[in-house]
């Protein structure tokens, strides 16, 4: 059967109506699963921003993080601080004074999270800095002896350092970890307690985010980390003695120390037409120092073992150095100071130094 034109054109607004129908419930549904998917994912960023309130930007959490135990943590340092300038002047520092130390070893270490975390080189530093022989296998390649190592390691280095007031900021399993946070603490600490000839840069602080797992759930904050303060203020954990009493307690009898010390530096000094007037700022630069030392001892120093008229810190430094040596080589215990610390005009490391002087050769023509 034909339809006619007019039969056709009354069909044509039913189909289309029928399609426009379908095509409107499809839409529709559509719509209300791609709102459903906008719900489902603002419902999921609201989690995460309640598991995560503080996680910045940049951090990704790793999918090892899932497994953590609960009530266990992992602790990472944020990528922003990796990327500090005086972070980085610090990490430099401290594998410069590593290798200074190890040299003998033929040890060279680059990157404190890959040649720290197994025991080796750790375990080598503290026998160098301690002069104490530890019992341990000299190369473990099991994760297992690894970690026995850096038991045996750090006990002896937190036996060492916690006397003095220092607070334990590693263990076995954050070194073995990698944490490259806990192995900065460890070495700071080692170097200050040794007394290194390094100067640490001051107020050095790094964010660090701690992830937990509480009631299955990963929850995730940044947290503040100081890994040096002011030299001073490190040095005071550990190290108490007359003169922190004089300063801090008696003043007024400092001038009389201060006296004493300058009658007899000069005693010796005015040999060679010399005179100090003011401690400080004239055993700075090391060069009196030296001078000293070999009219203490009756020798000539050459002068090509030092800088007559230093410039540099660095060369100050040198000299500083070079004299503590030459202390050492006449049989005085190791300065309780640092050499740094004396050419920054430190009153109390250059009184330590010279009252070290003093008690050795105050009989001395």
């Amino acid at each position: 059967m034909s339809l006619t034109p007019s039969a056709s054109a009354s069909l044509q607004p039913a189909k289309m109506k029928k399609d426009e129908s379908f095509l409107g419930k499809l839409g529709g549904t559509l719509v209300r699963k791609k709102r459903a998917k906008e719900v489902s994912d603002l419902h999921e960023e609201g989690k995460n921003a309640i598991n995560s309130p503080l996680l910045p930007s940049g951090t990704e959490v790793h999918p090892e993080d899932t497994l953590l135990e609960e009530n266990a943590e992992r602790i990472m340092l944020d990528p922003t601080s990796r990327e500090n300038l005086k972070f980085k002047d610090l990490v430099k520092v401290l594998i410069d004074w590593i290798n200074s130390e190890l040299e003998e070893e033929r040890i060279i270490v680059k990157d404190l999270e890959e040649d720290c975390y197994d025991g080796q080189v750790l375990q080598k530093l503290f026998e160098k800095l301690s002069g104490r022989k530890l019992n341990v296998a000299e190369v473990t390649q099991s994760e297992i002896g690894q970690k026995q190592k850096l038991q045996t390691v750090l006990e002896a280095v937190n036996n060492t350092l916690r006397p003095h007031g220092w607070t334990v900021e590693w263990s076995v399993d954050s070194i073995h970890s990698k944490n490259l946070v806990a192995i900065v603490y460890l070495l700071v600490a080692l170097a200050m307690h040794f007394q290194a000839p390094i100067r640490l840069p001051e107020h050095v602080s790094v964010q660090v985010v701690v992830v937990k797992k509480r009631e299955g759930m990963l929850q995730t904050a940044v947290v503040t980390k100081e890994l040096t303060s002011t030299t001073e203020m490190m040095m005071g954990r550990f190290e108490r003695d007359a003169f922190d009493t004089l300063l801090d307690h008696a003043p007024d009898k400092l001038n009389v120390v201060k006296t004493s010390l300058i009658t007899f530096v000069n005693k010796h000094l005015n040999k060679l037409n010399l005179e100090v007037t003011e401690l400080e700022s004239q055993f700075a630069d090391g060069v009196y120092l030296i001078l000293l030392m070999g009219l203490l001892e009756d020798y000539f120093v050459p002068l090509y073992n030092f800088f007559l008229t230093p410039e540099s810190f660095e060369q100050k430094v040198h000299n500083v150095a070079f004299a503590f040596e030459l202390m050492q080589d006449g049989g005085l215990k190791k300065p309780k100071a640092r050499p740094e610390d004396v050419v920054n005009l430190n009153l109390k490391s250059t009184l330590r130094v010279l009252y070290n002087l003093f008690t050795n050769y105050k009989n001395s023509d």
